[in-house]
C-alpha cells in the first residue's frame, strides 16, 4: 500500500499506475451486446418530439377542420381511424402504422379537392407531411402482413364510401392527430382531448 501511495504522488507515478492498473481493467470490461445501438436507433427513428403536438395554432386548425367535415358526415356507422387499425399490430409498430395512415390521408384526401373545399386543409396537410417526413426512417419490425392488411381495409372502406369516405377521413383528423401523438411520442398523453368512441 505504501508503494501505491508513493507512486501516485508524482506525475510519472500516475502514468505508471494508469497504464498498469486502469488500462487492463478497460480491456477486460464487457462490451454491450451486439445490436444494442441498432435497437435504440430504430426506436428513435419512430419517435416525434412532443412539442410538435403542443402548438395551439395547428391543433386548433386540425380540430376545427375535423369538426367542419363532421357536420356534413351522414355516415355514423363506419370509422376509418380507431382501435381497429391496431388489430394484430405490435405496440412497437404502431408509430409506423400511423405514419403510413397519415401518408394516405395527406396524399389521397387533403391534397385533392379538399384543399379548395376546406379552409385549413392545406395547413393541416403541410403539418402532417412534416411529421411523416420526420418519420421517414421509421420502419416496421417483424411481419408486415397485418400492417398491410389493416391499411388495405381502411383504404377499401374509404373507397367504398366514395366522396363521403374522404369527408369522413377529414372528420377524423382530430383522432389521427391524437393517435399519432400517442403512438409516436415517448410520453403518451393520458387523455384531455375529447375522443370519439
Amino acid at each position: 500500500m505504501a508503494t501505491l501511495h508513493t507512486l501516485t504522488r508524482s506525475f510519472s507515478g500516475w502514468v505508471v499506475f494508469c497504464c498498469c492498473c486502469c488500462f487492463p481493467l478497460l480491456l477486460t470490461s464487457p462490451l454491450p451486446p451486439k445490436g444494442t445501438g441498432v435497437v435504440s436507433n430504430a426506436h428513435q427513428a419512430c419517435r416525434l418530439r412532443k412539442i410538435n403536438f403542443q402548438q395551439p395554432y395547428i391543433r386548433n386548425r386540425t380540430y376545427t377542420l375535423a369538426e367542419m367535415a363532421r357536420l356534413s358526415d351522414q355516415d355514423t356507422d363506419n370509422r376509418l381511424i380507431g382501435q381497429q387499425i391496431y388489430v394484430n399490430i405490435r405496440e412497437n409498430n404502431r408509430c409506423y402504422m400511423m405514419k403510413r395512415i397519415t401518408e394516405i390521408i395527406v396524399k389521397d384526401v387533403l391534397l385533392t379537392e379538399a384543399k379548395e373545399r376546406y379552409p385549413y386543409a392545406e395547413d393541416v396537410a403541410q403539418f402532417l407531411a412534416s411529421l411523416t417526413s420526420e418519420l421517414s426512417r421509421c420502419k416496421y419490425s417483424g411481419n408486415r402482413e397485418h400492417i398491410e392488411k389493416n391499411l388495405e381495409e381502411m383504404k377499401s372502406k374509404m373507397k367504398e364510401l366514395g366522396e363521403n369516405g374522404k369527408n369522413k377521413a377529414i372528420g377524423e383528423l382530430d383522432l389521427l392527430f391524437d393517435y399519432i401523438e400517442n403512438a409516436c411520442t415517448d410520453a403518451p398523453k393520458k387523455g384531455g382531448n375529447k375522443k370519439k368512441n
